[in-house]
C-alpha cells in the first residue's frame, strides 16, 4: 500500500452507531453532452438543465459538483455534508449538500482548539511537545455533568501531547478550557485566537465562542469545517493523536477510550466527534482510499446536524451511521478512480 497524498450537553456516553443506512442519494449532475443541437433543442436542453438544478437544490441543497454515477456520495438524509479527496485536484472536491448554514457544532470545536494550540506550540516528529501543569479549575471542572469531562488532579504535569490525548479522545471540555487558558491567558483571549484562525482559513460561517463546544452559540458548516480538516491533518502530531482508538495517560483513571467508533472501519483514521441536544449528532472524519492504481488517498468529511434536538445520544448514533455509508460510497468511487496523467 502507498502512503497517503494527499456541547450544549454533549454526550459522554457515546454508543456504537446503528446499523442502518440511510438510502443511496445523489445530488450531483454531470454537464449534458454535447451534440449537434438546432436552436430551439439546444433552448430546451438548457432549460431542463436549469429544472433539473433547482429540483437538486430545492431537495438537499448544496452546490453540485462532480459527477452524478452509481458511484455518487450517499449524502445523509438530513443535516449537511461535504466531501473532499486530497491528491485527485479539482475532481477530488466532491463538494457538499444540504444548507451550509450556520449550525452548533458540540466537540468537534475541539479541532480548532488542538489547531490552535499546534499552530503555537508545535510538537517535533517523535516528541511529546511541552510541559503542561493540570491547574485547578480543570481538576474542579472533571465532574461537570453537563458535558464529556475527564478526571485529571491539580498539579499533575503532563506532556502537551498527553493533554491532547485527553482532550480529543475521550472528548474532555475540561482539558479544552485548561489548553485555552494555558496557551492565551484566559478563555476569551484564546476564543479571540480560534476566530482569527477561522477566518484565515476562509471560514467565513464560522463563530467560535467556547474552546470546548458546550455553547451552542459556537456555530460552523459541513464546508467550513472541511476547510479546518484539510489544514490541521497536515500535522503529524494530530493526526497520530486522532487515529488512536485508547490511551492511558498518567494520572488519569483508567483507559481513555475514543468516541469515534467508526476508528479502524473502512479506513477511517480520525478525526472527532461531536454531540449535543442543539447540536444534534456531528462528525468530522478522515479515512484512505485506494485508488484505481492501488494508491491511498486521504478522504475528509464532515457530517453536521444529525437529529437536532432530539437528544446527544441519538444524534451521535445518526451522525456516526451516515458517516459510515457517506465514506463507503466514497470509498467505491476512489476505486473506480484513476489518478491523471
Amino acid at each position: 500500500m502507498c502512503p497517503v497524498t494527499g456541547p450544549g450537553e454533549p454526550d459522554p456516553r457515546p454508543d456504537q452507531a446503528s446499523p442502518s443506512s440511510p438510502p443511496f442519494r445523489a445530488s450531483r449532475l454531470w454537464r449534458l453532452p454535447r451534440s449537434r443541437l438546432t436552436t430551439a433543442g439546444a433552448a430546451g436542453a438548457a432549460a431542463l438543465a436549469t429544472l433539473v438544478v433547482l429540483a437538486t437544490v430545492e431537495a438537499g441543497g448544496g452546490h453540485p459538483a462532480g459527477p452524478a454515477t452509481a458511484g455518487s456520495p450517499a449524502w445523509p438524509e438530513r443535516g449537511q455534508a461535504a466531501v473532499f479527496v486530497e491528491g485527485l485536484g479539482v475532481r477530488g472536491d466532491l463538494g457538499s449538500h444540504g444548507a451550509q448554514e450556520p449550525v452548533p457544532i458540540a466537540s468537534v470545536t475541539k479541532v480548532m482548539t488542538a489547531y490552535v494550540i499546534l499552530r503555537d506550540h508545535p510538537i517535533p516528529e517523535g516528541g511529546s511537545g511541552a510541559g503542561i501543569t493540570v491547574d485547578a479549575q480543570a481538576a474542579q471542572e472533571s465532574s461537570l455533568g453537563a458535558e464529556s469531562t475527564v478526571p485529571v488532579v491539580a498539579g499533575r504535569r503532563l506532556t502537551e501531547r498527553q493533554v491532547l490525548e485527553v482532550m480529543l479522545i475521550p472528548s474532555g471540555g475540561n482539558i479544552a478550557r485548561m489548553l485555552a487558558r494555558w496557551d492565551a491567558g484566559s478563555e476569551e483571549a484564546f476564543v479571540r485566537k480560534m476566530n482569527r484562525a477561522a477566518r484565515d482559513l476562509g471560514m467565513t460561517h464560522t463563530t467560535y465562542t467556547d474552546p470546548s463546544g458546550i455553547t451552542p452559540t459556537t456555530v460552523s458548516t459541513a464546508e467550513d469545517q472541511l476547510k479546518l480538516a484539510r489544514q490541521v491533518m497536515r500535522d503529524a502530531a494530530f493526526r497520530s493523536v486522532v487515529a488512536e482508538r485508547e490511551a492511558t495517560v498518567p494520572g488519569v483513571p483508567g483507559t481513555l477510550h475514543t468516541t469515534n467508533t467508526l476508528l479502524g472501519e473502512d479506513g477511517v483514521i480520525g478525526v472527532k466527534t461531536g454531540s449535543s441536544t442543539p447540536a444534534g449528532g456531528n462528525l468530522m472524519w478522515a479515512a484512505t482510499a485506494p485508488d484505481r492504481t492501488g494508491h491511498d488517498r486521504l478522504v475528509l468529511g464532515v457530517v453536521l446536524h444529525q437529529r437536532a434536538g432530539v437528544g446527544s445520544e441519538q444524534g451521535l448514533d445518526a451522525a456516526l451511521s451516515a458517516s459510515r455509508s457517506l465514506i463507503a460510497s466514497v470509498r467505491r468511487w476512489v476505486a473506480a478512480t484513476r489518478p491523471a496523467a
